[in-house]
């Protein structure tokens, strides 16, 4: 195992390049711009993808209303004083201060992992879906965590649509014209309704299909569905997704997808052919396998000044980290836990400040101070022009709350070149006619010339 120390200067290893990482890193290059012109301070950022997913924008960039190329923020182009290492940290070993790393040469020539060693550690690596063993869910379901997912659900739902205009079973038909959306949180209401948005104006273009005749459905196991905007705007987006035509299913669960028949727990069966799967997120696997302090839902412990609690130098914002949240009223008895932090976007981009600042602090001989902040509100949108709002107690919906989403999302985009990017190609998107084209090749571009090479197809004939 190739071993690299940290004697010579002080390494900062900042384990995921996702939204707090990435803004962890982004900060820290201007907290501490001197110690790294200086060459005392390095930072090392390691994540499996080159780039950070912007998730927020994930429905639009599935609906088409945004490329998946503003969706994503490369990380080199953003850290350039940063160390960026394009790899998986399989273990870590506080007490040695070091992490041990998969990288992608190493899965191409058997090298051996890299092991990195480090002075301060950030754990931001993030959460993963959270399945449960349901029959045919591994077979069928599709995630929503990512722009390829994205992108292919994007051309999965216009290949259906294609399925259906072009067969004459009644079955197949209706399996192709149903979508099922399990999880009635941001992701699952967010990409549904953005979707459903897509698909009607996709089939004007269709001559045997029409909006009527497709079936969309939103299986929630409590009984409202996005529990962050309140419970009043709740019942709102369930009026109007209901208004579209759109099947919502309170407290009903999915029970099984085998062969394409979907099973609820209300008793109903039908066929379809889509199923996505957004009920709910973990914390990465890594978090456990690190042996540091863990909350009873599987979150690094950390205290207020996000350092992971009982553990020196390491610490941990977002999805992967339990804060207190200094907001909440206190709990009633000494013995009974702190309110923690929700793992929302929200609290990760101000955590990643705050982390920012109280590393640079420690690293100078400074003081840290505690993370505090009250949660203004939520902002989620239902498709073009349609949305709901509650943010500093006043609850807006339709366009005004459509359009607080995306300025709102817009000003937490990474560097004002990216904003200017999208901020243009939204108000292309306004003055021409939306894409409808599904480039499903796209996930699996070798498959033309495999199919060439392997049967001799387009070959020419001497």
């Amino acid at each position: 195992m190739k071993t690299v120390s940290s004697d010579d200067v002080a390494r900062i290893l900042v384990v995921g390049g996702g939204y707090v990482g990435m803004y962890t890193a982004l900060r820290l290059q201007r907290t501490l711009k001197q110690e790294l012109r200086q060459g005392t301070v390095e930072i090392v950022v390691v994540d499996p993808e080159p780039y950070m997913t912007y998730q927020p924008f994930l429905p639009e960039a599935a609906a088409g209303s945004i490329s998946p190329r503003h969706v994503v923020v490369p990380l080199r182009q953003v850290l350039p004083h940063c160390t960026v290492v394009i790899g998986e940290v399989t273990a870590v070993r506080h007490d040695e201060r070091k992490a041990t790393i998969a990288t992608l040469a190493a899965e191409e020539s058997g090298e051996d992992h890299l092991a990195i060693g480090y002075d301060e550690l950030v754990l931001a690596p993030g959460s993963v879906s959270r399945t449960l063993p349901i029959p045919g869910l591994a077979d069928v379901g599709i995630g929503f965590k990512t722009v390829e997912e994205a992108i292919g659900l994007r051309n999965h739902v216009l290949g259906q649509l294609d399925i259906a205009s072009s067969t004459r079973d009644p079955e197949v038909r209706d399996a192709a014209l149903t979508f099922v959306f399990v999880g009635g949180g941001y992701a699952g209401v967010e990409a549904l309704a953005e979707l459903e948005d897509m698909a009607r104006y996709a089939v004007r273009y269709y001559h045997n299909v029409r909006s009527e005749d497709m079936k969309w459905i939103l299986v929630e196991a409590t009984d409202r569905i996005l529990p962050e905007v309140g419970a009043a705007m709740g019942r709102y987006t369930v009026r109007e997704l209901r208004a579209r035509n759109i099947d919502v299913r309170l407290e009903t669960r999915l029970d099984s997808c085998e062969q394409r028949l979907v099973r609820l727990s209300d008793g109903s069966r039908f066929p379809a052919r889509t199923v996505v799967w957004t009920a709910g997120v973990k914390p990465h696997p890594l978090v456990a396998a690190t042996g540091l302090p863990l909350t009873d839902h599987g979150r690094l412990k950390c205290t207020a000044a996000l350092q992971v609690d009982g553990a020196e130098h390491a610490w941990a914002a977002g999805d992967a980290a339990g804060v207190p949240d200094l907001t909440a009223p206190l709990p009633p008895t000494p013995d009974t836990p702190r309110t923690l932090c929700a793992p929302n976007a929200q609290h990760a981009v101000r955590q990643t400040k705050v982390l920012a600042e109280n590393l640079t602090a420690t690293l100078r001989g400074g003081r840290i101070r505690n993370y505090r902040h009250r949660y203004v509100g939520s902002v989620a949108s239902l498709g073009l022009h349609k949305g709901v709002a509650h943010v500093y107690g006043r609850k807006l919906k339709g366009y005004p709350a459509w359009f607080m989403h995306r300025a709102y999302h817009l000003s937490r985009v990474p560097t004002v070149n990216r904003k200017a990017k999208i901020l243009a190609e939204w108000t292309l998107a306004g003055l021409f006619k939306r894409e409808i084209v599904s480039l499903g090749s796209l996930e699996n571009p070798r498959a033309e010339f495999e199919l060439a090479a392997g049967t001799g197809r387009h070959n020419e004939t001497s």
